[in-house]
């Protein structure tokens, strides 16, 4: 239950420079973010492999997508509060529209970067690029989902939008051990209650179930790591066989999991109760990424408190 990984910021660099030592189309473009990347490694062994635009978001993503056209495979690398505001229009026009298939990877994201506050948040970069055509959004939840989505994104032939966070991650356990971007993670199955979450949050979903499971609640635990294109199958295949459904996201409460899963609900024809957990409509307070999380009702105990009382 304890088997705690690395930093999933850290498995990230780690695969990119196993794979581009056995390719060299590949190269990876920063904004000042090479440090904060853990790229240095990377640059010190393939210093002809990485670009650095300095603090330029625009560009990063402009110079990213000509890259993309002349045949490299790009991964352009910033924190993803600014990678995701400052270049929206980059990545709607440069990127999405003109079709070309870099990899945008969001780093620090979330409440990652905690006590430095709203303006180094992410918390509509989901909202944001869904309204986008033609890019997919993956957030990992472990190490492993971390590693995979690198490997998928070398030969994945459209945008995508990776978001990291800093801190380790458990290993959490799966039903299989194949990963697919669109095609959600079952972590376990169970009957009473499911419970969905993506990137940092699944962990927190995940102990949530080993309280409810002490409580004699059986809980499914989705790892829903790709917002877009959204595995509907999985999510209606869940909650046909559980009494209820809750969603919990490192995100605004617009725009992101919980919405997903709502348009799914309110489309079909679902008789399910359903709680979305996220960062509400106000001006946050500041802390840790833990204490926002916990003072929003992320915990696993408060998670497991709110999903007793849905199901009363």
């Amino acid at each position: 239950m304890t088997d705690i990984g690395k930093p999933n910021l850290e498995i990230f660099a780690e695969t990119l420079l196993n794979q581009a030592k056995q390719n060299k189309d590949i190269i990876a473009v920063t904004s000042d973010s090479r440090g904060s990347g853990k790229l240095v490694t990377f640059g010190n062994e393939l210093p002809d492999q990485i670009i650095e635009v300095g603090i330029a978001e625009q560009n990063l993503v402009g110079l990213s997508a000509g890259l993309a056209a002349g045949g490299k495979i790009i991964f352009a690398v910033s924190p993803a509060s600014f990678l995701t505001a400052r270049s929206f229009e980059q990545i709607k026009n440069d990127v999405s529209y003109s079709d070309h298939p870099v990899t945008l990877v969001g780093i620090s994201a979330g409440i990652s970067y905690g006590q430095l506050g709203s303006t180094h948040h992410s918390l509509h970069d989901f909202a944001a690029l869904r309204a986008i055509n033609n890019i997919s959004i993956v957030a990992p939840a472990d190490n492993f989902e971390a590693a995979e989505v690198i490997k998928k994104a070398i030969s994945y032939e459209k945008p995508l939008y990776i978001r990291y966070g800093k801190k380790p991650m458990m290993n959490l356990p799966r039903k299989n051990s194949n990963f697919e971007i669109s095609k959600a993670s079952i972590i376990r199955e169970g009957k009473d209650l499911t419970l969905v979450a993506t990137g940092e949050t699944v962990q927190r979903a995940y102990l949530a179930s080993l309280i409810l499971q002490d409580k004699g609640i059986d809980v499914e635990v989705i790892s829903m790591h790709t917002i877009k294109p959204f595995d509907n199958e999985a999510l209606i295949n869940s909650i046909n066989k559980t009494k209820a459904l809750i969603s919990i996201e490192e995100h605004s409460v617009y725009g992101g999991l919980g919405e997903c899963c709502s348009s799914i609900i309110s489309q079909g024809e679902f008789n399910t109760k359903f709680k979305i957990i996220g960062i509400p409509d106000e001006y946050m307070i500041n802390g840790t990424q833990a204490d926002v999380l916990d003072h929003y009702g992320m915990s696993p105990e408060k998670i497991a408190d709110t999903s007793v009382a849905l199901l009363a």
